[in-house]
């Protein structure tokens, strides 16, 4: 085991830059190399497997720590809005990970196609979790990152592949939590359609009772199991998704930050900043001045 991990990091470190985050040929493969630790960052993490081949990461989740390293990897199974940095980095020992997006509707057509039984009821749980590294699983991995030096490759086998990774979750010891949120019917998954939903509408008014329907609950039942598996209320979470998103509208497009505002939603500039500086520990401008500052050091 230890063995397959020290390779896998090395096949990392081929194809990643000291502090890059490569977006592979590969769809939905990340590679990502650092040589420091990094300070607690703002992000939002897709329906995703990560995991540090070298190296150590941590993510601040409402109330709860997650730590992953070389002996365990981290599953996001729904978009959640996260503190992250990286714990353990070095020049010698650079930290070297990866992050794979998940499909539910891939793995609900797995469970299907392999007899894979739904979980029994249960309450819905926590977005996120830890599991155990296994060695079928690094080696999939492994064999993953190992077609980007065959692109023709691609097409045909990274689907065998990931199909092979995600089977690997649905049976390991974290399996019943994916397998929950896959099935359709159950809180866990009414309440991710919810998450989705939000997702993609968070620039429109809010309406619990609205998404309470959908979900086929009551309007507490359903702020209850929204903030068990987000760590969030509804509003909370729109909020964050709002923010990140004139975060990067004002830094990326160097859009100004009213218009900005507006763009995410929001009818009050002032209200903006305020819960901007909330979240960021700055007012907007000062803010994005710091993070180009920044990227300009780097």
């Amino acid at each position: 085991m230890e063995t397959a991990v020290e390779a896998l990091g090395e096949s990392i470190a081929r194809w990643t830059d000291k502090n890059t985050l490569l977006e592979s040929a590969i769809p939905g493969l990340l590679l990502y190399q650092h040589d420091k630790p990094t300070p607690p960052q703002n992000a939002l993490y897709e329906p995703s497997i990560c995991l540090v081949a070298q190296g150590a990461k941590r993510v601040l989740f409402g109330d709860d720590a997650y730590v992953y390293d070389a002996h365990h990897y981290l599953i996001a199974s729904v978009h959640l809005p996260t503190m992250v940095h990286i714990v353990e980095a070095s020049e010698e020992k650079p930290c070297l990970g990866l992050v794979l997006k998940l499909d539910q509707r891939e793995i609900s057509q797995l469970m299907v196609d392999s007899h894979l039984p739904p979980p029994r009821a249960q309450q819905s749980g926590r977005g996120m979790l830890l599991g155990e590294m296994t060695l079928p699983l690094v080696d999939a991995f492994q064999r993953l990152i190992d077609l980007l030096a065959e692109e023709k490759d691609i097409p045909i086998l990274a689907q065998v592949i990931q199909r092979e990774i995600t089977y690997r979750l649905l049976v390991g010891d974290q399996g019943a939590h994916l397998r929950q949120i896959a099935s359709v019917g159950s809180q866990s998954h009414q309440i991710a359609r919810a998450v989705d939903w939000l997702k993609n509408h968070f620039d429109q008014p809010l309406r619990i009772d609205d998404l309470a329907e959908q979900a086929s609950m009551s309007s507490a039942t359903f702020h209850h199991h929204f903030r068990s598996m987000t760590a969030l209320s509804p509003l909370q979470f729109q909020k964050q998704l709002r923010l990140q998103e004139a975060r990067r509208l004002m830094l990326a497009e160097r859009m100004d930050a009213a218009t900005a505002a507006f763009q995410v939603g929001y009818e009050s500039p002032s209200q903006f900043s305020r819960e901007y500086n909330r979240l960021f520990g700055a007012p907007p401008l000062r803010d994005i001045a710091n993070l180009r500052q920044l990227a300009v050091g780097e």
